[in-house]
C-alpha cells in the first residue's frame, strides 16, 4: 500500500507549490521507461525515489562491463544478468512502495502501441532511431507525452514531444537517418556523467508532467554542453506539414514487417533450401575478432551505399553484437524496398552462448 505519509517524501511534501497534492499525483502516476541503460538508469532511480507509483521498464540487454561507468543501477557482480531483473531489484530496494513492471523485449513499431498503452508519461531512453520513431508515433496516437533524451560524447539533448498542442519528434526530425550516418556512443564514446545528467533532466520533466508543476520542455529543445558547462534552449515549432501530427498528414513509416528470431531459430533456417543470407553489420575489427563463416560483412555505416548490390527479393538475416545495430539496418532496408528481413535478436553474443560456444565473446 502506497503511504503518502512515508518520511521518505518529507522534503517534497514541504516544498511550496508541491506538497501532498503533487505527491498524490506521483503516487497515481504510471511511467514507461524505454531503455534501462545510461539514460534509463538515473531516470528510473530518481522517479522511484520520488514516489512514482508505477514504473515499467523495457529492455532486452544484459549488463556488460562497459556499461558500469555510466549505468549506476548496476554493479560489477551484475555483469551477465538481465538489466530488467537487476533494475527491478534495485528500484524496489530504493522504494518498496513503487510497483515495477518489466518487459524483456525491444520496442518496435509492432509492439509500441501495446507497451505505451495505460501510461501517463513515456521516457525515451533508447539509443536507436527505429524505437524512437515508434515511441513518437505510439504516443501521438494515444495522446501520451514522451520525454526525449539523447547523448553523445560530452553533449546531451532533452525535450518533451507529443504533448497536447506541442510538436512531435517528426516535427524536428521528419526523416529517419540512414544507418551509420549518426555515430553511436559505442563508436564515439560518452563521458559517464553525461547520460546521468540528461537522465535526471528527463526524470524532472516526467515529474513536472505528472504533477502539473512548472513549465515542461514542450516546444523547447534543451542543449547541454558539459565541457563548456553551457546550455541553451531552442524553440521547436509544431509543423503544419508534419507527416504524423500536421494539418495534412502526408506520410508515415511503413508497417513493420521484420521478423525477430533467436539465433537458434536462424541456425535451423540455414539448413533449409531457402536459407537466409546473413549480413553482419558490425565493424571490421569486430568481424575479425569473431564472425559466422556464412556471413557477409557490410558495416552499418556502409549499408546505404552497399544496398544497391543486394537483391530485394531475397531473405536477409541481420546480425550485430547484441541486436541493436542490426535492427537499425533491418528498418532501413525495409524502408528501401526489402520485404524479407530477419533481425537476429541478441546478435553474435547470443549466438556464441546458445548455438556455438566455440565462438569467442567480447
Amino acid at each position: 500500500m502506497y503511504d503518502l505519509s512515508d518520511p521518505r517524501y518529507a522534503r517534497q511534501l514541504v516544498l511550496r507549490g508541491f506538497g501532498p497534492a503533487a505527491q498524490a499525483r506521483l503516487a497515481n502516476g504510471r511511467v514507461l521507461i524505454v531503455g534501462a541503460g545510461g539514460l534509463g538508469s538515473p531516470a528510473a532511480s530518481y522517479l522511484a525515489a520520488a514516489g512514482v507509483g508505477t514504473i515499467s521498464l523495457v529492455d532486452t540487454d544484459v549488463v556488460d562491463v562497459t556499461n558500469l561507468h555510466r549505468q549506476l543501477l548496476y554493479t560489477t557482480p551484475d555483469v551477465g544478468r538481465r538489466k530488467v531483473d537487476v533494475a527491478r531489484e534495485r528500484l524496489q530496494a530504493i522504494n518498496p512502495q513503487v510497483v515495477v513492471h518489466t518487459h524483456d523485449t525491444r520496442l518496435n513499431a509492432v509492439n509500441a502501441a501495446g507497451l505505451v498503452a495505460g501510461h501517463d508519461v513515456v521516457i525515451d531512453a533508447t539509443d536507436n532511431f527505429p524505437a524512437r520513431y515508434a515511441i513518437n508515433d505510439a504516443c501521438l496516437a494515444q495522446g501520451i507525452p514522451f520525454v526525449y533524451g539523447s547523448v553523445a560524447r560530452f553533449d546531451g539533448q532533452v525535450s518533451v514531444f507529443a504533448a497536447p498542442g506541442g510538436p512531435c519528434y517528426r516535427c524536428l526530425f521528419p526523416v529517419m537517418p540512414a544507418p551509420g550516418t549518426v555515430p553511436t556512443c559505442a563508436e564515439e564514446g560518452v563521458l559517464g556523467v553525461v547520460p546521468g545528467i540528461i537522465g535526471l533532466h528527463q526524470a524532472t520533466e516526467a515529474i513536472k508532467l505528472l504533477t502539473a508543476i512548472g513549465t515542461p520542455l514542450v516546444g523547447q529543445l534543451l542543449l547541454v554542453d558539459l565541457l563548456a558547462q553551457d546550455s541553451q534552449r531552442i524553440a521547436v515549432a509544431k509543423r503544419p506539414d508534419c507527416p504524423t501530427c500536421g494539418d495534412v498528414r502526408t506520410s508515415s513509416l511503413p508497417a513493420m514487417s521484420i521478423q525477430h528470431c533467436h539465433p537458434a531459430d536462424v541456425a535451423a533456417l540455414l539448413t533449409s533450401d531457402d536459407a537466409p543470407i546473413i549480413i553482419d553489420v558490425r565493424e571490421q575489427w569486430e568481424y575479425d575478432l569473431v564472425h559466422l563463416p556464412v556471413s557477409t560483412l557490410i558495416p552499418l555505416n556502409t549499408l546505404a551505399s552497399a544496398a544497391s548490390a543486394l537483391d530485394p527479393s531475397r531473405t536477409y538475416a541481420l546480425l550485430c553484437h547484441h541486436g541493436m545495430r542490426s535492427e537499425m539496418a533491418a528498418n532501413w532496408l525495409m524502408q528501401h524496398g526489402f520485404s524479407h528481413l530477419i533481425n537476429i535478436d541478441g546478435g553474435i553474443d547470443a549466438w556464441s552462448m546458445d548455438v556455438d560456444p566455440s565462438l569467442p565473446r567480447y
